[in-house]
């Protein structure tokens, strides 16, 4: 069994993909994407999903560009099933929405809201990320 973990596809397909994306908030998107990439160092970035995807040694965040009322981070814990048990991600301003014990997501409808939820986003992203083998 291999266990290494394929090279994320180079940033220039997720310039590709944004570049040609329309989208009613697109706006919110390229910003979201700037905040993610600027939390730590090891965060990478490739399209999954048909959407910018962010990765450590894992992947563990994925834009869901499908909703019509704004913008949703999907925070998860990597594609492989895992126990999640005893992990708590500090959220003192209520952005998680669990969607299940090893996911969750936070919705940003505006740049205002993005621009507001910065700073408590950027402690949930190094907190999850700590998590995620």
């Amino acid at each position: 069994m291999n266990s290494k973990v394929p090279a994320p596809k180079p940033a220039a397909s997720v310039e590709a993909f944004l570049a040609s994306l329309e989208h009613p908030f697109k706006r919110e998107i390229l910003a979201l994407r700037q905040i993610m990439l600027g939390i730590d160092p090891a965060i990478t970035e490739e399209i999954k999903w048909n959407a910018p995807s962010f990765r450590t040694t894992e992947h563990f965040a994925t834009m869901q560009l499908r909703a019509k009322d704004g913008v949703q981070l999907i925070l998860h814990f990597g594609a492989r099933k895992r126990d999640t048990t005893g992990i708590a991600i500090a959220d003192p301003h209520g952005l998680l929405d669990w969607l299940g014990p090893d996911r969750a997501s936070i919705k940003f409808v505006d740049i205002k809201m993005l621009d507001a939820r910065r700073r408590p986003l950027e402690q949930i992203v190094r907190h999850w990320i700590g998590h995620v083998i």
